[in-house]
């Protein structure tokens, strides 16, 4: 074979078009959609090509359509345009209100694996990497100062293709780092700065690489340079790839090496968020650092887990990252050494009663003080599987909270709402988006304009699922005679037939084939000539998730037979391109998890933004949403009952739905070809659901409940050479210490019947074994027979402390006057107290008499 000697030839951006690199090296673009079409106007097959990326285009286009741009006064007329509104948010420098909550010296750092910005950057996987993506750019928004940290794939998540027997096909490509938004962090002197991080007894090089997210700055640790061995250059090659040896390494890379690229950068974060358990090394880090600054283990670790966020996205207990301690001591255990701190004492941080292995979950509780769920159910979903933490406290009281997912509105509203929001929605819209009265506008959008819309976002999706048929068609070498059997319903120049869509990663518990429990059921369903449904699912299997892909399988075998042929179509490479599509030109986005393991979901609320229906099981976010007028819920059945029981009952709730309500409404045309029905509670899902589950509300609560109270707590933490610190760990010894030895006993017996007006006394002798008074907290707990001391409506009140009994003892008493009518029931308990506490249960320990 002859030898082959590369050559790269590269255009010359014309000095008038110079401001095209600043625009294609900014993701800005990733949510502003005038100026990804201002690079696709050089070229539309090649802006296909190069997958959308600003940067690959203007490496590969020819120099005289670059030439001819810089003379065309449309192109340079949008040009102009697209600066003049880059411009002017880059020079918002100014801190919004939310901003503003913190302090001026602020900084927060955001730990993710995966963050999805847009296909230009393919280093997400999913929903996880999108939400964190959204975050970062809701951030932008507020000019909130933050900083990404991440790392930088060669292989994201991979492209998927499925043969015609329905097995899914993996295919991985390595990215060019030139083709992509980021550039190389440089040291003083000109060159990539490079860090140095202790792995498993062997020094790694990490390359730091950043990206600019409007005004987020994200930073990205890269393995792959010439100083590394092989081994050490693979580490971040494949996102979520390799073994549980390469997994620990990602992780260290992401935790341990995060925090050293923080400290070279000259940034010194005062918030330190974990979105997802990958990161929780960062933890220790941080604690080995505050140990060689002098404090001892349990001071270190307040002082660190003080300003310390941690978000956990699943929802059930065997998603959560472990290790073996062999595995964790030859990884950590020279760096314990090194900060001479016993291993066994970072290794219990991450030891749950469950396992003898080490729990990233567990590690990222024990070193936050903050900690959240992402819906209100996986709040306290996520509270149970954690109950462990806080052992003597019940699920509904410890700790974690609850932050509900959003999505960035920008990113994901399609460019044809623009004009009818301007103009109907209050002005300003866009910039306020949380304020329900804003979106009470879209009911003065008239009917047939929003129909219009709506048509208009079904037909660019319909061109994209017949292209994406075809393609896959072709490549399985079918007739053409079959695609037009087989696309009959996908008819981008007719599109009433009513369009359902599902599409997410494909995994067991999200139910793909609820929908074909009862198929003769879904036969009748599917198969009426005069009120005819498609079904489209889109979605990709983790290539290690057997069960998933036979899922994919059996939708391929369902979609080949003869009565469902062209009523279901199974898409291939579910992306994010495809997703917008997707989540804006479907009728109805179906979402049928197994309750309650939806975390939080996000695809519905970025369907809802564009006039999409909901039709999904009460889980995750809908079961917040969901209002009885705003779309179609399934209630989950009795989680009891065993799994197939649980899919017959609820497919049967769906069939019901699809067939009374759904295809009815949609059908239910007037003289002008729509459903002015199905119009109106098109409208009252946007209403009801765009001013809530958005990016903003969510970040905006990230910075009033965490945010906020994280930096000014870690400040008090931090004063004094970590007084505080050190006061508190030294407390919780003493009380975890003398808790064993805690009792109550009554001393007074309290009337069983009182008028009402009439005041009452309760009086408590406790043994505080050695503690002082004031380290507890004595409550009387009033709740209705029948109800848990957490109930809503239980009262409690708090018991004051007298006087001394004698040994040990201390008397506490209530005197209080009822201000309710009716039977109650009462309870008495005592947990520690102290004033540093982030959260009243944070101990975990609790004594009821």
């Amino acid at each position: 074979m002859p030898a082959i000697f590369p050559l790269d030839v590269r255009p010359v951006l014309p000095p008038q078009l110079a401001r095209l690199e600043e625009l294609a090296n900014d993701l800005w673009y990733s949510w502003d959609r005038d100026t990804r079409s201002l690079f696709s106007r050089l070229h539309v097959n090649l802006w296909e090509a190069v997958g959308h990326s600003p940067k690959a285009l203007l490496k590969r286009v020819a120099q005289r359509r670059l030439d001819a741009a810089a003379q065309d006064p449309v192109f340079l007329h949008q040009y102009a345009q697209v600066l003049v509104a880059y411009d002017a948010y880059r020079a918002q420098s100014a801190r919004t209100a939310v901003a503003q909550r913190l302090h001026e010296h602020d900084l927060i750092a955001y730990f993710c694996a995966e963050f999805g910005l847009h296909e230009s950057l393919p280093i997400y996987s999913g929903g996880l990497g999108i939400l964190a993506g959204d975050h970062c750019k809701a951030a932008s928004d507020y000019r909130l100062p933050l900083v990404g940290i991440g790392l930088l794939y060669r292989q994201g998540y991979f492209s998927q293709t499925i043969d015609k027997h329905g097995n899914q096909q993996a295919a991985y490509a390595d990215s060019d780092f030139d083709d992509l938004p980021v550039a190389p962090v440089l040291d003083p002197d000109g060159k990539p700065l490079v860090i140095q991080l202790d792995l498993a007894r062997r020094r790694v090089g990490v390359q730091l690489w950043q990206a600019r997210v409007g005004h987020v700055r994200l930073v990205l640790l890269d393995t792959d340079i010439d100083s590394n061995s092989p081994q050490d250059r693979d580490i971040a090659h494949r996102l979520y790839g390799g073994d549980k040896s390469t997994r620990i390494e990602q992780e260290i890379l992401l935790g341990m090496g995060g925090v050293r690229a923080l400290a070279a950068l000259g940034l010194h974060p005062t918030v330190w968020h974990i979105n997802e358990g990958h990161a929780a090394f960062m933890i220790v880090a941080r604690l080995l650092q505050r140990v060689e600054g002098g404090l001892d283990f349990d001071a270190a670790l307040e002082a660190v887990a003080a300003n310390t966020v941690f978000t956990t996205h699943t929802a059930v207990p065997a998603g959560h990252d472990h290790f073996t301690l062999d595995m964790l001591r030859d990884y950590l255990g020279p760096r314990c050494v090194a900060a001479q701190v016993p291993f066994e004492r970072v290794a219990a941080l991450g030891l749950t009663p469950a396992s003898a292995e080490f729990n990233m979950t567990a590690l990222a509780l024990r070193g936050s003080r903050f900690q959240n769920g992402v819906s209100r159910i996986h709040g306290l979903v996520s509270a149970r599987i954690c109950a462990a933490q806080w052992p003597q406290v019940s699920a509904e009281e410890n700790p974690i909270a609850h932050i509900t997912n959003g999505v960035h509105i920008p990113s994901f509203l399609s460019a044809e709402w623009r004009e009818p929001f301007n103009r109907y929605l209050a002005a300003g819209w866009s910039g306020n988006c949380t304020d329900p009265a804003v979106w009470r506008g879209v009911h003065d959008i008239p009917d047939h304009q929003f129909w219009s819309v709506r048509q208009s976002l079904k037909v660019q999706m319909l061109h994209l699922v017949r292209y994406v048929v075809a393609r896959a068609h072709a490549r399985n070498l079918g007739s053409e005679s079959h695609l037009g059997r087989l696309l009959r319903l996908a008819d981008a120049t007719n599109p009433n037939v009513l369009t359902i869509g599902f599409a997410r990663r494909f995994a067991t518990y999200k139910r793909a084939l609820l929908l074909f429990d009862d198929v003769d059921w879904l036969r009748q369903i599917l198969c009426d000539e005069a009120r005819p449904v498609l079904l489209l699912f889109a979605g990709k299997a983790h290539p290690a998730d057997q069960p998933a892909q036979e899922t994919i399988r059996r939708l391929a075998e369902y979609a080949r037979m003869p009565e469902f042929e062209g009523r279901v179509l199974l898409l291939e490479n579910y992306d994010l391109r495809l997703a917008r599509r997707l989540l804006a030109g479907v009728d109805v986005w179906l979402n049928n998890p197994i309750y309650p393991l939806e975390a939080s979901g996000t695809s519905g609320m970025k369907a809802a933004l564009n006039g999409v229906i909901n039709l999904s099981v009460l889980d995750g976010w809908w079961g917040e949403a969901y209002d009885g007028s705003n779309g179609w819920a399934i209630k989950p059945v009795f989680e009891g009952l065993d799994e197939a029981s649980r899919a017959r009952d609820e497919a049967r709730t769906l069939y019901e739905i699809l067939q009374d309500e759904v295809i009815p409404l949609y059908y239910a045309r007037g003289s002008q070809g729509y459903s002015p029905g199905w119009i109106a509670l098109a409208k009252r899902s946007i209403e009801r659901i765009a001013p809530h589950f958005n990016a903003a509300r969510m970040v905006g609560e990230y910075v009033a409940k965490f945010y906020q109270p994280a930096a000014s707590q870690g400040r008090r933490h931090a004063q004094d050479d970590y007084a505080l610190a050190r006061e508190l760990a030294a407390w919780k010894a003493r009380v975890a210490e003398a808790w064993p030895r805690v009792q109550l006993r009554s001393v007074a017996d309290a009337p069983q019947r009182l008028s009402f007006g009439n005041a009452t006394r309760y009086a408590l002798a406790v043994q505080l074994a050695g503690l002082d008074p004031a380290s507890l907290r004595v409550e009387a707990v009033f709740s209705r027979p029948g109800e848990a001391a957490h109930a809503p409506r239980s009262k409690r009140l708090t018991l004051q402390p007298v006087e001394p009994l004698g040994k040990g003892e201390h008397l506490y008493a209530l005197e209080f006057t009822p201000d309710w009518c009716g039977r109650m029931e009462c309870r008495f308990r005592a947990y520690p107290a102290h004033a540093a506490l982030t959260h009243a249960m944070e101990t975990g320990l609790m004594c009821w008499l």
